[in-house]
């Protein structure tokens, strides 16, 4: 295997979910504080933090794993080829349990109580159109960039379209299954309730399946390597020893050391 271990990958991923989680949620509750009663600012707070934030997040672990931070990219990465389906699904859990961690955190930061079930009800036509879209857009923008081979500007590309998203859609672009999950252990600004959250994964899968078709048709020379290069290219090198080496820092160019 080139590149980093698996389970360094693994690490990176949950990492990159907690911190993500805590930053939509917790700029959520900041928000609500510090603007109570004006929604437009407040959402305007929680977008501008996300799309900053999950610029910085795809940039300190990317190299490792990707920046994926979310199942239905790990997805439709596999389904283009750019990581086996058995790394997909080990990233899965890994989002997932990121996410819920990040959401206990960004509660107990605020003095919160670590788990509050969301009561926020976003179950609707509108929003599960508006899911379908903001999910189809994302991996859009992921993927034409892998295949015009910029993927360094894709953390720039993906806050920004994030931070847009915000407000074209009437869901508020969670386009992302993990961070739906995290967010209804939060009774606050950005949570959703359980009952919401079906409804809302149904689509950004559906958003997911499309956009792979959509890839396909625009940029069918797309390659595996491109594919795996989407978000953010990983460091590439002989096999990663593992813990027990010690061998943990780059070496020259970018790689890992053998």
């Amino acid at each position: 295997m080139n590149g980093p271990a698996l389970w360094r990958r693994l690490v990176a991923e949950f990492l990159g979910s907690a911190f993500l989680a805590a930053v939509v949620i917790g700029s959520g509750i900041a928000a609500a504080r510090l603007s109570p009663g004006d929604t437009g600012l407040e959402l305007l707070e929680n977008a501008a933090a996300t799309a900053a934030g999950l610029f910085a997040i795809i940039l300190m672990f990317g190299p490792v794993s990707g920046g994926h931070f979310n199942p239905v990219v790990s997805l439709a990465d596999a389904a283009l080829g750019g990581v086996s389906w058995r790394e997909a699904a080990a990233y899965l859990p890994a989002q997932v349990a990121g996410c819920i961690c990040g959401a206990v955190l960004a509660n107990l930061m605020y003095g919160r109580a670590a788990v509050s079930i969301s009561g926020t009800d976003r179950a609707s036509a509108a929003h599960f159109l508006s899911e379908v879209i903001a999910t189809l857009g994302l991996l859009l923008v992921i993927f034409a960039l892998a295949r015009s081979g910029r993927p360094q500007v894709t953390p720039a590309a993906v806050g920004a379209y994030i931070g847009a998203a915000y407000f074209f859609t009437s869901s508020a672009s969670f386009a992302n299954p993990a961070i739906t999950i995290g967010r209804m252990f939060s009774d606050t600004f950005a949570g959703i309730a359980p009952s919401s959250v079906p409804p809302f994964i149904a689509a950004q899968i559906l958003g997911g399946v499309a956009a792979v078709a959509v890839i396909r048709l625009l940029y069918p020379g797309l390659s595996h390597r491109q594919a795996a290069d989407a978000v953010m290219p990983r460091l590439r090198g002989p096999a990663d020893p593992g813990p027990a080496d010690g061998a943990d820092h780059p070496a020259s160019g970018g790689r890992l050391p053998g």
